[in-house]
């Protein structure tokens, strides 16, 4: 028995897309207020959940619990902390590991695009642009770390927010748009 996903729009989810929608114009109106909350919020992210890796490793020592699920628990704790203290420091390496990734993924689409003659073309536009970005990310990354990470957390929850006011959520069961039931 296969189960099926079809795509269907709920009040609820034009509400909370419109919600998403209007956070993102929050959001591009002050993307350096939503860099720091989304470092701040990324460090207490890491500091509860290392905590509560290490407790549960730590409770559960005797059924087996693995040495290296502790070490990875407290790493995290040290990292969240670290964040939370240095909130400008965490979006410096935050913005450099975006600008590295952003580089590299372009690199990456353009050495492929020789292997993939039908979408040479997309691949080595959209190389060029990754690439492009890295660049300027990484030769600004004093400018960019004001803003970068804000500006890239709006734009994911704008597309959120209109993916969810366009289509909906997928759901369990339902026919999909288009095709017969058997």
């Amino acid at each position: 028995m296969t189960t099926t996903l079809a795509r269907r729009r709920t009040v609820g989810d034009v509400v909370v897309g419109v919600l998403l929608i209007v956070a993102a114009m929050v959001m591009f109106g002050d993307v350096v207020l939503a860099t720091v909350v989304s470092t701040l919020l990324l460090g207490w992210t890491a500091l509860v959940s290392g905590a509560v890796l290490v407790a549960r490793t730590l409770l559960r020592m005797r059924s087996g619990a693995s040495w290296t699920l502790t070490l990875g628990g407290v790493v995290l704790v040290v990292l969240g902390l670290y964040v939370i203290r240095n909130p400008g420091i965490g979006a410096l390496t935050l913005t450099l590991v975006a600008g590295s990734l952003f580089l590299t993924s372009g690199l990456i689409r353009m050495a492929s695009a020789w292997a993939s003659p039908e979408l040479r073309g997309l691949l080595v536009v959209s190389g060029l642009v990754s690439l492009g970005l890295g660049v300027f990310v990484l030769l600004n990354l004093t400018t960019a770390t004001l803003g970068l990470l804000g500006t890239l957390l709006a734009i994911q929850t704008l597309i959120e927010g209109v993916t969810l006011v366009a289509v909906g959520r997928p759901r369990r069961g339902g026919t999909p748009r288009g095709a017969e039931p058997r």
